[in-house]
């Protein structure tokens, strides 16, 4: 139990990308999400009894735990291409706003609250 938890202390050397945020590696999110059901199977199996084939199943789940720490992020941070990234932070805020507003006139709606008036 205490390795579980110290290698969360560690998780800023293994993480070898450039790039820290997850909106950018595809692979690294699918990755994630793995690990995140995972986990949850991990809290709900370890309320099982220790017999049976519950005993192979934690085993196997804590190996995929480990994984996803000491080989998935230092091998996708090494392979992973990621996506190109914005100039600054407004280009990304800008350009995800001018989409939504596209969407939102393609529907027939206008987005800004002031031209939605209710007459009673």
């Amino acid at each position: 139990m205490f390795g579980a938890i110290a290698v969360l202390f560690f998780v800023p050397w293994l993480d070898t990308s450039k790039v820290r945020s997850a909106v950018y590696h595809p692979w690294y999110r699918v990755f994630f999400w793995l690990f995140a059901a995972n986990t949850l199977f991990l809290g709900w199996i370890g309320a099982k009894p220790a017999d049976g084939i519950y005993v192979v199943l934690m085993q196997i789940s804590t190996v995929i735990y480990f994984a996803f720490f000491l080989v998935a992020m230092p091998v996708l941070g090494l392979v992973e291409t990621p996506r190109r990234l914005p100039n600054s932070i407004t280009e990304a805020v800008l350009s995800a706003a001018a989409r939504n507003r596209g969407s939102a006139s393609k529907q027939g709606g206008n987005a800004s609250p002031q031209n939605n008036q209710h007459i009673v």
